[in-house]
């Protein structure tokens, strides 16, 4: 269960990839009904400002030991460095030693490694700087096409946006799709684009930019339960099937029925976690044929099996 999270800071820190990490982790959120996390920044000696790009400074009231017992320890962008503090890559070896979640933002991932953390390990970075990390961490599996990597313990990340997808996609792993709605509902983002989705498309930052093609994908969220195909997709905004799907790519970054499917499995979480339903209620409100073909959707995308699923986020273990 993620409890605590712990962010070690150093000079020439990105303030925005920081800011990420802060709004998503560091915010009381009581008002909606939500635990805080045991929020804490770090810094090699607390209570001396660190400076960044923008000329602002943070203090760090937190040593690195803060970090020694932290659930997560999220590490945002830094100026990329021949050589980093020593005692912090320490630190952050000790934390994946005893299995805690590391997550970096941008080039946050230098730093991970930096301390060896990502040898043999699939990890992505900043597309500017994807050729570099290759180059400094040849064992590093470095994939430069998506928004973030999902290793177990390891998570990394692109530039900006795509730290705020990692870390909702981290609590929605950890505590569950309501949990991570309601965070994403507060901050006025989307709650979940795909960590295979690729950076570098035609608008990679929205999911939909096009008027058109908005208010089909606003419609087809509406109605999930329904039999949606490309070609009646294509006919609503008077297109033809290969230029509706080619311009669907490049407004969303997936194909019209990877982005349907993603949906409906989005939807299904929030019903497992939520509602007491039969999985073929579940399977039918979200729009599969059957609940055998929703169970092999939903094992494709999450990794676990719906009932898996319910136990363990069900806001009530009564209908595990």
């Amino acid at each position: 269960m993620l409890h605590s999270v712990a962010v070690p800071l150093i000079d020439d820190f990105a303030m925005f990839e920081f800011g990420v990490v802060c709004e998503v982790f560091g915010l009381d959120r009581s008002y909606a009904n939500l635990p805080p996390f045991d929020f804490r920044v770090c810094g090699i000696e607390p209570g001396v400002p660190l400076a960044n790009p923008t000329g602002a400074s943070i203090i760090p009231p937190f040593s690195l030991e803060a970090m020694e017992d932290a659930d997560l320890i999220a590490v945002p962008a830094a100026r990329i460095r021949d050589d980093y503090p020593e005692e912090l890559l320490d630190a952050l070896r000790r934390a994946d030693a005893r299995g805690a979640i590391l997550l970096s933002v941008c080039s946050g991932a230098f730093l991970l490694g930096a301390a060896g953390l990502l040898d043999g390990r699939p990890c992505t970075t900043h597309w500017r700087y994807t050729d570099a990390l290759a180059r400094r961490f040849p064992e590093a599996r470095v994939n430069p096409d998506v928004l973030f990597v999902d290793d177990g313990n390891l998570i990394t990340s692109a530039g900006t946006a795509a730290g705020v997808d990692a870390s909702l996609h981290l609590v929605r792993r950890e505590l569950g799709s309501a949990f991570a709605n309601t965070i994403a509902r507060n901050m006025v983002v989307p709650p979940q684009r795909d960590g295979g989705q690729r950076q570098y498309i035609e608008r990679p930052v929205s999911d939909c930019t096009d008027d058109t093609f908005s208010e089909l994908i606003d419609d087809l969220g509406s109605r999930l339960d329904e039999n949606h195909t490309v070609t009646a997709m294509a006919a609503r905004v008077h297109m033809s099937t290969r230029s509706f799907s080619r311009r669907f790519v490049a407004e969303t970054g997936a194909s019209p029925m990877q982005w349907l499917t993603r949906q409906r499995i989005l939807h299904a979480r929030l019903l497992l976690e939520t509602t007491e339903l039969p999985i073929d209620e579940v399977a039918r409100q979200c729009g599969f044929g059957s609940a055998t073909l929703f169970r092999h959707h939903f094992d494709q995308e999450v990794g676990v099996a719906p009932t898996s699923y319910r136990r363990s986020f069900s806001r009530s273990s009564e209908f595990a």
